[in-house]
């Protein structure tokens, strides 16, 4: 059903990372979620009403909720397409994960709203109607959202978004739900158990549980996370597949929202290059980056100097010491810089970030073994963070 509705309502959709098909995506599923949320909504008020059961229509009014998230998601899809302007030169795309962060909230508050509604029920046990229309309305409802939850869990892979995986998880809750006020009944029916308010409540902790997991994950991107390691890895090799360079470094990605992605990267090409050679070279990799991989890249030239003994052998010592401390270090922008009475050796050191905190003794502890080794240098170290 998914790709029948792709192919009937969004034109190009096997492009996922066009700007179009996106903003399609994101009408086609707001949309079907407020038209498939509105149905059950009705539904279930009307059958709570004509049946004398709250419960029931305490869903449908949390269906009228899952509407209003799903007007939220079609909004910020659209607001995320508006183009770049003086004030957002990056354009407005994060404002697909503002929207995912309203619909966690959202999550949230139903959450919370069903765990009071169910400590009162534990504290104050109510019976709970159980004639043939609600099992039937919640039969149809655990159905529906099941759908919707595959559903959208389909869009949201199709064009990885986080917005559309947490309104999938929010109709996977809805179904949870929707299931446990049917467990319910049946108890009640069967068994003349009134448990109703402890699986209201063990749903809404999943509810809650979820929730945050999701507010985590929409998160993440708004406060600037890193590459995506597949990213990155092909940023990569795309650059090094050129003869002419030999290595790279510093690479950063900067995630503006789905189809605004910015990186940039230093990259080391001999010295005895042509200058002009290089820069064209340079400019060429950054379109092919955009043009595969939708990401706005700048390349920083490094000239590697690799006819100069001197410079090769000292290289290699730094780099020794270097991976003698730990293995998970690197070294990037060596250099020799000549003065008139000692040499300087200059270079980067890239440290994981989870050794921050040991950056400083990692740095005296190289410092001190080159020293050590080659006194007549003296030593300067940079220090960089690396994933």
């Amino acid at each position: 059903m998914t790709k029948l509705l792709l192919r009937l309502f969004v034109k190009d959709a096997q492009n996922p990372d066009s700007p179009a098909v996106r903003l399609a995506v994101g009408k086609l599923a707001g949309v079907v979620g407020i038209l498939c949320n509105a149905l059950l909504c009705l539904g279930k008020v009307l059958a709570g009403v004509f049946s004398g059961s709250v419960a029931l229509v305490a869903d449908g009014v949390n269906n009228l909720s899952d509407a209003a998230s799903s007007v939220v998601t079609l909004l910020g899809f659209r607001m995320a397409q508006q183009p770049a302007d003086a004030d957002h030169p990056y354009g407005h795309a994060r404002y697909e994960y503002i929207s995912g962060l309203v619909v966690a909230a959202l999550i949230l508050v139903i959450g919370a709203d069903l765990a009071q509604s169910s400590v009162g029920k534990i504290l104050h046990p109510q019976p709970v109607d159980t004639s043939p229309v609600v099992f039937g309305v919640l039969i149809v409802a655990i159905l529906g959202k099941l759908w919707m939850s595959r559903f959208f869990a389909g869009l949201g892979r199709h064009i990885q978004s986080t917005t559309l995986q947490a309104t999938s998880v929010d109709s996977r809750n809805d179904v949870i739900s929707s299931a446990a006020v049917l467990a319910g009944c049946l108890v009640e029916h069967f068994a003349h158990l009134t448990v109703d308010g402890y699986v209201g409540l063990a749903v809404a902790v999943f509810i809650l549980w979820s929730g945050v997991g999701i507010a985590r994950e929409t998160i993440s991107p708004l406060l600037g996370q890193g590459a995506d390691r597949g990213l990155a890895e092909k940023i990569s090799a795309l650059i090094l597949s050129h003869e002419k360079v030999l290595g790279l470094h510093d690479l950063l990605v900067h995630d503006y929202g789905p189809g605004q992605c910015f990186a940039s990267v230093h990259v080391e090409m001999s010295a005895q290059e042509d200058p002009l050679a290089c820069h064209d070279l340079i400019d060429e990799i950054e379109c092919q980056v955009l043009e595969a991989l939708h990401v706005h890249l700048v390349i920083h030239y490094d000239p590697v100097v690799e006819d100069d003994a001197e410079w090769n052998a000292m290289r290699q010592a730094v780099e020794g010491v270097v991976a003698a401390v730990s293995p998970r270090l690197s070294v990037h922008d060596f250099r020799l810089v000549r003065g008139a009475k000692q040499t300087k050796m200059v270079f980067d050191l890239a440290v994981p970030y989870d050794m921050t905190d040991q950056r400083p003794a990692l740095k005296k502890q190289i410092e001190e073994a080159l020293a050590q080794q080659h006194g007549e240098y003296l030593t300067v170290i940079r220090l960089d963070g690396k994933a």
